[in-house]
């Protein structure tokens, strides 16, 4: 007769500590097999050499390791389909229950439906806990229960509810023993989900006293290395979110404690407003005549616009999967507005690059620069590409890590012109807007 058992499965929360989900399988009545699943569905889109896919794939390696040294159990490591990786697994255990983290994404949460249906049939009980946000869903909305729109009243709410309430972590440490005894479980090689070790590296957070403090004073100067790179960490659980609020808190910062209040404010916009991930927030601005060359769109991604400061930020992307936050803005703005060309394209090609990719976020981002989302940028807003630099890199000191023929004859032109651009924007919004 097999040995009941309970599962936890670890997706977007990589790591062993101060982890909810995680820490109340631990404290249940059965031994507990950790598993993650490399999903066929979501890998089949993505580049061979996805850095993402290779830091998903080494942390949990370190986390086998962990396990198998310390505590004689290991994480078993499964590819497919979700509902056919159980499927296998309800023939192959008696499993009591499945433990898991939210998700609030429209794929995860189909997905978490139906797998709950396959695991009621098999009277098999699915648990999923709150554990990459302090708030989630419906806990910070107005007073008549309708959800924020705009960022600073739903900042001052979020600040107000956490005061209230008590965070604590959850250390899962002294359960470690209710993991099951198994050292060789299931592991699979980056090659046999179709992917090599990649050539980018997602680099390692930092969080120091001095970064938090100096952090509004120097964040928006791309060429000054003073940003945490906590947005892959964050995005793949390998850090707590509840540890880095503590710690900003801490540091009585409010800039950097509200970049994270940003992230939920975006969550919970596309919980309430699924449809924001390909219609506009904003209905009317659904109408914009955009123009989609093709020809442009290719400049754009590879840097070859003529303008700068536009140019710098999109090699970096493209070099390392990184773009500095105010040139992301900037970058944004440039598609949308001088080259008319609808934010979807940019939202998916920055999908594809960015390392800290996170769906909620990106189209957040990306409708605030169009000026379709919540809390927008009004369309009248047109950042100029040129007078940025002046603003953030009057000493060219980004510009020339990233675009150094900026000044060779070899360098672009500029795809267009500043005030050109600018007119038939104002021109074309207004139409769609009015």
């Amino acid at each position: 007769m097999k040995q009941p058992i309970n599962i936890f499965w670890f997706r977007r929360d990589l790591r062993l500590d101060d982890n909810q989900g995680f820490f109340e399988a631990l404290k249940g009545d059965y031994p507990v097999l950790p598993i993650f699943i490399f999903d066929s569905e979501i890998l089949e889109k993505l580049p061979e050499d996805d850095a993402r896919v290779s830091f998903i794939y080494g942390t949990l390696q370190t986390m086998r390791n962990t396990l198998q040294e310390d505590y004689n159990s290991s994480v078993a490591i499964y590819y497919g389909r979700p509902l056919d990786i159980y499927k296998n697994l309800v023939e192959d255990y008696d499993i009591h229950a499945v433990y898991t983290n939210h998700d609030y994404e429209p794929y995860a949460k189909t997905r978490d439906e139906e797998i709950n249906q396959f695991l009621e049939e098999q009277q098999v009980a699915f648990h999923t806990f709150k554990d990459q946000v302090i708030f989630e869903k419906n806990e910070v909305v107005k007073s008549d229960g309708t959800p924020y729109v705009v960022y600073t009243p739903y900042m001052k709410s979020w600040k107000a509810k956490f005061k209230s309430i008590d965070v604590k972590a959850y250390d899962t440490t002294p359960y470690f023993n209710n993991l099951i005894k198994h050292k060789d479980l299931p592991n699979v090689s980056l090659e046999a989900i179709g992917f090599k070790t990649s050539s980018q590296r997602i680099a390692p957070y930092t969080i120091t006293p001095t970064l938090i403090q100096n952090y509004e004073a120097t964040r928006n100067f791309p060429a000054k290395d003073a940003t945490s790179r906590l947005g892959p960490h964050l995005r793949f659980g390998t850090v707590s979110v509840r540890k880095m609020v503590k710690k900003a808190i801490a540091e009585q910062n409010e800039i950097f404690w509200q970049e994270l209040i940003w992230r939920e404010f975006f969550m919970q916009i596309l919980w309430h407003f699924p449809h924001t991930v390909n219609e506009s927030f904003k209905p009317k601005y659904d109408r914009i005549q955009w123009r989609n060359n093709e020809t442009e769109f290719k400049a754009w991604c590879e840097g070859k616009t003529g303008y700068p400061l536009v140019d710098a930020g999109m090699r970096q992307l493209n070099a390392t999967g990184f773009m500095h936050n105010r040139v992301r803005m900037l970058t944004g703005s440039f598609l949308c507005k001088h080259l008319l060309i609808d934010w979807r394209w940019g939202e998916a090609y920055f999908a594809e690059k960015l390392h800290d990719y996170e769906m909620a976020s990106n189209i957040g981002n990306w409708q605030w620069v169009a000026g379709s989302g919540v809390d927008a940028a009004p369309y009248f807003r047109i950042f100029n590409p040129t007078t940025q630099i002046q603003k953030f890199d009057k000493n060219l000191e980004y510009i020339n890590t990233w675009v150094p023929d900026f000044q060779e004859l070899t360098y672009p032109q500029p795809i267009v012109e500043h005030k050109f651009a600018r007119e038939r924007c104002l021109e074309v919004y207004k139409t769609a807007v009015s």
